[in-house]
């Protein structure tokens, strides 16, 4: 168990250090240059990530809340629905960016590519429609979940040191997981379809230059190398959700937890806002180029 737990801390701090050093990377490119779009979608999924890796057990944000006094009761309500908003933020802007992507690079005669510059147009308007969905949506964890008490006599279940899920009607239960979980599925969904064609013209293209014997590529690399980040992202987005969805369902359904199970989702729902700035950072060309000139920099001094 103890194992498990410094597995989970150790990937915890991997991410949190690369999600807040993206999110400044971000924030300088909005703030010092003329953002891309993407940009501005990577820069949200980014702080999403932060927030809930950092709301997820991070050890010395549960510190600030006892130093500060904060009721757990308090506490509990606050990290769990931050949480979960978070979570629902990572799926809506993963969904965003794999359509985002797939109205960029569909060919000029496609019907997608009406939507270019309306997409581009009104990312802000889905900033704040995705933000003001899952906000509401998860609303009702302020009311099914409080501080740990006695759980044996409660019939609460625990679901980390402090905190616990109170114990509500099976059919409220069931009805939350059905409502949360269909607009999941339909999100991921919508990634799938839209994955399936960015390979089918991927494909298309790689015809085409084959066929013509060409040495140039029909699309920029840096386009390309986008395109194949985003479809490794949503593939490995799409695995980690149903491993988790399976726990976590079950658990909920069944009102039973076990602490090791516990520690695996945990572990499970962290990889992906974990995974997801590492391979950012390291197809990111301007990055890279970032982090050579600070080496050769480096070496110049010693």
């Amino acid at each position: 168990m103890s194992l498990l737990n410094n597995v989970f801390y150790f990937q915890n701090g991997i991410g949190v250090l690369a999600n807040v050093f993206l999110l400044l990377f971000y924030i300088f490119i909005i703030l010092c240059h003329r953002p891309k779009p993407m940009d501005l979608i990577s820069c949200q999924l980014t702080f999403s990530h932060t927030v809930m890796l950092l709301t997820g057990g991070v050890v010395w944000v549960t510190d600030i809340f006892e130093s500060l006094h904060v009721d757990n009761d308090i506490k509990c309500k606050t990290s769990f629905y931050i949480n979960r908003v978070m979570r629902g933020l990572s799926i809506c802007i993963t969904c965003l960016l794999s359509m985002f992507q797939a109205v960029t690079i569909s060919p000029s005669t496609s019907f997608l590519a009406n939507f270019k510059l309306k997409l581009k147009k009104n990312i802000i308007y889905a900033f704040f429609y995705i933000c003001s969905l899952n906000l509401s949506l998860y609303s009702y964890l302020i009311f099914y979940v409080g501080g740990l008490t006695n759980v044996s006599e409660t019939n609460q279940m625990k679901v980390t040191k402090s905190c616990s899920l109170l114990p509500t009607n099976y059919i409220i239960r069931a009805l939350n997981l059905t409502v949360t979980t269909s607009i999941d599925i339909f999100l991921v969904g919508v990634m799938l379809v839209t994955s399936a064609y960015i390979v089918l013209i991927l494909f298309r293209h790689q015809r085409q230059h084959k066929h013509l014997h060409s040495l140039s590529h029909p699309r920029s690399s840096p386009e390309k190398k986008a395109t194949q980040t985003i479809l490794l992202l949503v593939t490995f987005f799409v695995v980690m959700y149903w491993v988790d969805f399976i726990i976590s369902s079950t658990a909920v359904l069944l009102w039973m937890y076990n602490p090791v199970i516990q520690s695996v989702q945990k572990f499970v729902l962290n990889v992906y806002p974990t995974v997801t700035p590492l391979v950012q950072i390291s197809s990111d060309n301007r990055i890279i180029k970032i982090l050579k000139n600070i080496r050769s920099k480096y070496h110049q001094i010693l």
